[in-house]
């Protein structure tokens, strides 16, 4: 027979699932990739107005612009409005009361609530998409722009000794932005038709020599092998060069 475990109460998570800024729950969990710590995204923007270091361990995010190193986390949002019940429903209040408040009649109070109601990440300001009056539409055409984002330098590896090393070349443009959710996979299509590769070309990508899996996105990369390199800086840097077979 299975032992039955004991039910848990929200209050065993709290540790998880609150602000260390405001103490109370986390509201739009915002991530500061430096250092993984977790906080609202109100509070944490708020502190980096004033600081440019994170307000629990004291690492420096960023020496110019810390905002630039916060990713929003949905999916932990989403496990804390199923954790805490009601939460979701009295944030969207508290919201919509806000606007009622501070935005004019004119500029279309209830398409702005709906705007900023219906869309789960609105990191992308507070002026909103000019693309759309429907909130479903703008977000299945908006092309990941509402993803956090991060800037990527592609340098081309040269002197491998493959017989294909002239084909591939370095691109006009190396620095791109781009959604972080993007895989390697797709950095190759992108690097295949920007330097007019056959179809049937194979590219490594590599970070710190190391050559990266095709599913790895960018985000990934970026925390667990680029930031833990203390010598780097930002933008990150990814080296590509012609498929070298091992086997």
């Amino acid at each position: 027979m299975a032992a039955t475990g004991r039910k848990h109460l929200v209050r065993d998570f709290n540790h998880f699932i609150t602000c260390y800024l405001c103490r109370g729950y986390l509201i739009k969990p915002t991530t500061v990739t430096e250092c993984l710590h977790t906080f609202c995204k109100s509070c944490i923007v708020q502190h980096f107005e004033e600081s440019n270091d994170c307000p629990k361990c004291g690492i420096q995010v960023h020496e110019t612009n810390p905002l630039e190193m916060l990713r929003l986390d949905n999916t932990l949002e989403e496990i804390i409005f199923k954790l805490v019940p009601g939460l979701r429903e009295k944030e969207e209040q508290q919201e919509l009361e806000f606007w009622k408040k501070n935005q004019p009649k004119a500029n279309g109070q209830e398409s702005l609530r709906c705007q900023r109601l219906g869309l789960p990440d609105v990191g992308g300001g507070d002026d909103g998409d000019a693309g759309g009056d429907d909130g479903e539409d703008d977000g299945d055409e908006d092309y990941h722009r509402s993803d956090p984002q991060i800037a990527i330098c592609l340098d081309c590896l040269r002197n491998t000794g493959q017989s294909g090393e002239s084909t591939v070349t370095d691109l006009m443009k190396r620095f791109i932005r781009c959604s972080s959710r993007v895989t390697v996979g797709t950095i190759k299509k992108f690097l295949s038709l920007k330097l007019k590769l056959p179809s049937s070309y194979e590219l490594d990508v590599l970070c710190n020599g190391e050559i990266m899996g095709r599913d790895h996105t960018l985000e990934f990369i970026y925390m667990t092998r680029w930031r833990l390199h203390g010598e780097n800086t930002y933008p990150m840097v990814l080296e590509y060069r012609p498929r070298i077979d091992f086997g």
